[in-house]
This record gives C-alpha cells, sequence and structure tokens, in this order.
C-alpha cells in the first residue's frame, strides 16, 4: 500500500518500523516526520499535520490508500473527517469521536451511558466549583485539565493548596475535572477499533513521573514495558466485554463512531477494573514497546479497522519475548527543555543487539549535518529480550553511548519485573 503516517514523534517513528518490518514491501511518506523517520523514509516537511484540506488534497494526488494520523492534535482538530468524505480509508477517528480523548469530561458522559467503570468525578467551571469538589474528594486530590494538554495536564497530589494551584491554572483554559483517587497498578491496553469490533493489542505499562521511584513532575512518559506477566488470568477479555466493547458500541448508537486506536488507560484496584482515560490514538512510550512484539502486520489491522472488517480477522499475534524502552529527555523537561543541543553515540547505541532507537524531537543542522534535540522527550530506547532483565540491560547499554548534554533519564524502567 502506499500510507502515509501523520506525526513527528517516536510514536509514528515506531509505527513506520513496523510497518518496514512486514514481508509486503509498503510505500511510506510522513509529515512532517523527523531526523530518524527522515532516515527511513520520505517526508513531507511541508504538509500541516492540522490541515485537513491540505493533507486531503495531497493524499488525493498521489494515490495515497490508507492514512495514519499518529497525535491527538490532528484527530481532535478533524483531520480524518475531510480524507474520509474523499473515500481514503484512514486509522484515526473523526472530529466528534476524537472527543472521547479530546474532553474528559465527554469522556466521563460516554463511560456513564455505556456502564463503563471509572471514579466519579466532577467537571468544574469556575474556582468555586472546583474547590467544593477537592474538598468533597479529598487527598489524595486528582485535577485534570478537561482538553488536550500535552501530558501535562494531570496532578495527583496530598497536597490541597498544589491541588487548588492546578485547578486555577487550568481554568484559564477551560474546565477541569477533579475525580476520585484511584489506588493500584496501572496498565495500557490498545484496541484497534472499526467503529464496532474491537481486537486487543499487548498490555504495556508505562511510567509517567519524571524520576526514579515515581517522584517528579508528570510527563508524556518516561518508559515502557511489555507484556506485563503479573496481569490476571482474563483481563483482557473483561476489558474488551466491560469496557471496550460497549464503548465503541455507545459511540456507535450515538453516530460518532471510533474508527482507529482505543487506548485504555486501566488501574487495578481492590474493587476490581476501573477506567482513568480513554485516548484516541497510540500512547507514547507504550506503542515503542507494543509494535515491536506484534508478529500480525501492523498494516493489515489498520486497514481494516478503517475500512470495517476486523470482525473476520483472528486476534493480533505476539512474540514471547520482552520489551524495554527508556526514554532520553532534554535537560528542564518537562517545564523547560533546553532544546537545540547536538546528540551523538546513536550509531553505537543501534549497534547493542535488538535495540532500535526511535526518534521523537530530532533535526538535522542544514549547516554541519550534526543531530539536534528539538524538544522535551528526545528519543526512545527500544530494546527486546528474552526476558526482562536482558532486555533492560540491553536499553541501558545502549544509552551508555548516547550523549546529549544535560540529558536525563530514569534508571529504574521494568526493574520491578527485570526478574522474570
Amino acid at each position: 500500500m502506499k500510507i502515509l503516517v501523520l506525526g513527528s514523534g517516536a510514536r509514528e517513528h515506531a509505527i513506520i518500523t513496523a510497518l518496514l518490518a512486514e514481508e509486503e514491501r509498503h510505500e511510506i511518506v510522513a509529515a512532517p516526520g523527523n531526523a530518524g523517520i527522515a532516515q527511513d523514509v520520505p517526508v513531507e516537511l511541508g504538509l500541516d499535520p492540522l490541515d485537513g484540506e491540505a493533507v486531503t488534497e495531497y493524499a488525493v494526488e498521489n494515490a495515497i490508500e490508507l492514512v495514519v494520523i499518529g497525535p491527538e492534535a490532528p484527530l481532535v482538530a478533524g483531520v480524518a473527517d475531510p480524507l474520509r468524505t474523499r473515500g481514503i480509508a484512514v486509522f484515526g477517528p473523526g472530529k466528534a469521536a476524537a472527543q472521547l480523548e479530546g474532553s474528559k469530561a465527554f469522556a466521563k458522559r460516554i463511560m456513564d451511558a455505556a456502564g463503563v467503570p471509572t471514579g466519579r468525578a466532577v467537571r468544574a467551571e469556575t474556582l468555586a466549583e472546583a474547590l467544593t469538589a477537592i474538598d468533597e474528594f479529598g487527598a489524595p486530590y486528582v485535577v485534570k485539565a478537561d482538553g488536550l494538554a500535552a501530558g501535562k495536564g494531570v496532578l495527583v497530589t496530598e497536597d490541597r493548596d498544589a491541588a487548588v494551584e492546578h485547578a486555577t491554572q487550568w481554568l484559564l483554559h477551560g474546565g477541569v475535572l477533579v475525580e476520585e483517587f484511584l489506588d493500584g497498578q496501572e496498565v495500557s491496553l490498545f484496541l484497534v477499533s472499526d467503529g464496532h469490533d474491537v481486537l486487543p493489542l499487548s498490555p504495556a505499562q508505562d511510567y509517567k513521573r519524571l524520576l526514579d521511584g515515581d517522584a517528579g513532575p508528570n510527563t508524556g512518559g518516561m518508559g515502557a514495558y511489555s507484556p506485563l506477566p503479573w496481569l490476571p488470568d482474563g483481563f483482557v477479555d473483561e476489558v474488551i466485554e466491560t469496557i471496550a466493547l460497549p464503548t465503541v458500541r455507545t459511540m456507535a448508537r450515538e453516530q460518532t463512531p471510533f474508527i482507529g486506536l482505543l487506548y485504555c488507560g486501566l488501574i487495578l484496584t481492590d474493587r476490581g477494573i476501573r477506567v482513568i482515560e480513554f485516548n484516541a490514538r497510540f500512547g507514547d512510550p507504550e506503542t515503542q514497546v507494543v509494535l515491536p512484539r506484534l508478529v500480525t502486520p501492523l498494516s493489515t489491522l489498520l486497514f481494516a479497522a478503517a475500512t470495517g472488517g476486523l470482525s473476520g480477522l483472528p486476534r493480533p499475534e505476539f512474540a514471547l519475548d520482552t520489551a524495554v524502552t527508556v526514554v532520553l529527555a532534554s535537560e528542564g523537561y518537562p517545564e523547560s527543555p533546553q532544546t537545540g543541543r547536538p546528540l551523538t553515540g546513536l550509531a553505537e547505541a543501534a549497534g547493542v543487539p535488538e535495540v532500535t532507537i526511535a526518534h521523537a524531537a530530532t533535526a538535522r543542522d542544514e549547516a554541519t549535518g550534526e543531530l539536534l534535540a528539538t524538544g522535551g522527550r528526545v528519543l526512545s530506547v527500544v530494546a527486546r529480550g528474552t526476558g526482562f532483565a536482558e532486555a533492560r540491560d540491553r536499553a541501558y547499554a545502549a544509552l551508555d553511548h548516547i550523549h546529549l548534554a544535560g540529558g536525563q533519564y530514569r534508571t529504574d524502567i521494568a526493574a520491578r519485573v527485570a526478574d522474570r
């Protein structure tokens, strides 16, 4: 197929890497991509992934057969809609359905309508409403920006003043949700959806806090591992029956079919599985550990979801090995990342057995050809192994080769399962 992948992060690089690994030789283009993606496939730097009309015209003029929308912003902006109007297969929900991620209040309403188990929540549009909810639920306090916040809109804290400050900040941009605190192990489960049926991918766990031991501020994600050997039997089946299918079919009844990747952010509480949040696209960095283990061709799943053909497919198959990814971030991330610094040692890092590098925020200096870090999360080092200890050793051995002045990463990714 001729495939256009929209986005510029490590998630999109991981998607492209998986597509390139298939026996079928696809013609892949990325827009706008990054320096690492540009080493693998052609990139269209001038094509704005947020401009639905421009993307559609490009797809028509270049006979694109499948468009894969990676990040949340183009989905919430409705880029999938004009593409579908022109008959182009799109992996990603339209604007209305993308509100499942774009508005936490919308997502809570859908969960209520579908009978999906989740925590109690109150949407506040004024500080007075937020204060009332904060005091009603009590500590630990959970305050979330209602709209997109690049992974920085969620605060979980024992400090009431910090919760009030967070609510005050995000109320300037719209509403906030104050939620009941849920305690337990978190799980990310991706399911591809064609608007009626779903197929699950392998569960993963990510690390949202900046520092070892889950300290420091929330981030977009500092690492992940897959599979999850500690999950109870039947976990995935339960999520499909009680969460994913009810959600997708409720949205179908409301004439907002969800076509694409349903990301279920879940928590195993002592009262059972609860939904923390839904996203409308592949998660980052979990994608970097889920897709390398995927045996079923990714293009088959994406195209079947985009064209309503999932019901005839078996569940995706995954390799029995393990995968670990560690994110390298710039100094100052997440508050004020220092950018424009040289990045070296990537060739040596990629030479470590079973290691790949998924670029996120990288670019080439046009004058010198140097590779530069251009954002907060710069790249993901991805390693596979027969067990988690081997995968971890390989990931951190590769990181030892990479130099970025002031660069930071966690040293405890997948440590809790390293003996498996």
